[in-house]
């Protein structure tokens, strides 16, 4: 079986095709895996680091990016389209998935036209526009909360939550790993996001009594790396800090508490790695899709939430230190967080993949198709 996964832009939108790619290609050995993004996404860095080979188009956003924004993304339509259909025609895929971000719309619509099996993945609680656009043409759509699924037409609704990348998977089976003192785990998405950066600092000076007996790993982005590390040192806090974390499931399982954003992919890895979490939705998130994100672990008890203008240091700082004072209660939230985790998502979400191509071709995929040209 080969798939093309069409996608990304951010780490939310990628990691779930990561993951999914990582299911298909253990499967058998003669399943592969092509990616389709742009030369700016996140993609460009982490496919090729992955193995995985990465077509790009030219295709930019529509939606927020005002006036000028807008009629340069209308302007790179047309061209994206006639990109998405030769290497469509190059790669020949059983299935096609949509994963969210600019390449994502192109490509599924260019792979439905072509009679290719298209299937969408949504990893928001409130779905982006490609998604809702998509939805109308694509076999299947994959939701991973409750509450998307009434934006798309029930039929083609599977609710299986967010495939998460086999390395992470290691967690699922621990919660932590042994060590000394209590470990905090700060990061703001692989870009960072500055004001968890600035209320981190600005709690330090609330926990000066307790400094020895807190460890802090900090993602910050690359823009506030210095600022961030040196704003450590002066408070005399012995902290990690650096600008990407590479390995994620490493941080997961030495963390007793997590403080991040509440993007639809860390909130799955959160539950996968069963951690205590304080959420701080990113503000200006398309429809506010972040905090509708967080409410779901914030209602079944594995998460607090605050909102960014309504977070201060102090107030920060109080909650890590009633988290840090109370193993009992960051139990609690670790199980309830791992009641909502999914970890069988991308082998679902595989399985399906595998019945739309048989159902197009059969159990061989498209290769009787390529031999029959081949013949001609």
């Amino acid at each position: 079986m080969k798939v093309l996964i069409a996608g990304g832009g951010t780490g939310g939108h990628l990691f779930p095709g990561i993951a999914l790619a990582e299911e298909v290609v253990t499967r058998h050995h003669a399943n592969a895996v092509v990616f389709v993004g742009t030369e700016r996404g996140l993609e460009a860095r982490v496919v090729p680091r992955e193995g995985y080979p990465l077509e790009t188009i030219r295709a930019q956003g529509l939606k927020g990016k005002g006036l000028v924004g807008l009629l340069k993304g209308l302007w790179a339509l047309p061209m994206s389209f006639v990109e998405s259909v030769r290497i469509l025609r190059k790669h020949k895929p059983d299935v096609v998935v949509g994963v969210g971000g600019y390449a994502s719309g192109p490509v599924v619509l260019a792979a439905w036209l072509l009679g290719v099996p298209t299937a969408v993945q949504e990893q928001n609680a409130l779905p982006g526009l490609t998604n809702k656009l998509l939805g109308r043409f694509v076999r299947v759509v994959f939701t991973a909360f409750e509450g998307a699924g009434r934006f798309f037409p029930s039929r083609k609704v599977q609710l299986i939550g967010n495939p998460i990348r086999r390395k992470l998977m290691d967690n699922y089976l621990r919660s932590y790993v042994a060590h000394e003192g209590f470990t905090l785990l700060v990061f703001g998405g692989s870009l960072g996001a500055r004001g968890i950066n600035q209320r981190m600092l600005e709690a330090l000076d609330h926990l000066q009594d307790v400094k020895e007996q807190i460890h802090i790993v900090h993602q910050t982005g690359k823009n506030d790396l210095e600022a961030v590390r040196r704003g450590y040192e002066e408070k005399g806090f012995h902290a990690e800090v650096v600008e990407f974390i590479e390995d994620m499931s490493g941080a997961y399982a030495k963390a007793e508490l997590v403080i991040c954003r509440a993007g639809a992919t860390t909130l799955a890895e959160l539950m996968v790695a069963k951690k205590a979490s304080i959420l701080v939705p990113f503000p200006y998130a398309t429809d506010n899709h972040q905090e509708v994100n967080a409410q779901a672990l914030v209602n079944a008890g594995a998460a607090l939430m605050f909102r960014e203008s309504e977070l201060t240091g102090q107030k920060l700082a109080e909650q890590i230190r009633s988290l840090k004072d109370d193993p009992e209660r960051r139990r609690r939230m670790e199980k309830q967080a791992a009641l909502l985790g999914r970890p069988e998502a991308a082998k679902e979400l595989a399985d399906v993949l595998v019945e739309l191509m048989v159902e197009a071709y059969g159990p061989r995929g498209r290769e009787r198709e390529a031999r029959s040209e081949k013949q001609a």
